[in-house]
């Protein structure tokens, strides 16, 4: 079992600035990527960041350029610093976490979400 504990999310003005963190704990035996996706009422789940145990990352078009997503793998934590943040940043922020759990020798894969944040941005 793997868990993930969210944490960062609230209200902030645009043009300000939020950090997301994401914690995952429990029977983890490698992580191969972790991300952060969003849904906004009415709207389907997007991508906004991931990035894999090699540091390569990948960003959604709308918010290159303000986010950051960086992880410290000693502490299986993903963060997500966000940026000059506009009113359609506004959605549940979702960690997301893929990897491997288990002992060597008996390894399955895991795909983990969060419970989810919400990021308010007002006008």
């Amino acid at each position: 079992q793997v868990q993930l504990v969210e944490s960062g999310g609230g209200l902030v003005q645009a043009g300000g600035s939020l950090r997301l963190s994401c914690a995952a704990s429990g029977s983890i035996f490698s992580i191969t990527a972790m991300g952060w996706y969003r849904q906004a009422p009415g709207e389907q789940r997007e991508l906004v960041a991931d990035i894999t145990s090699g540091s390569i990352t990948n960003y959604g078009d709308s918010v290159k350029g303000r986010f950051t997503i960086s992880r410290d793998n000693a502490k299986n934590t993903v963060y997500l610093q966000m940026n000059s943040l506009k009113p359609e940043d506004t959605a549940v922020y979702y960690c997301n976490v893929r990897g491997y759990s288990g002992r060597i020798y008996s390894l399955n894969t895991f795909d983990t979400w969060g419970q989810g944040t919400q990021v308010t941005v007002s006008s």
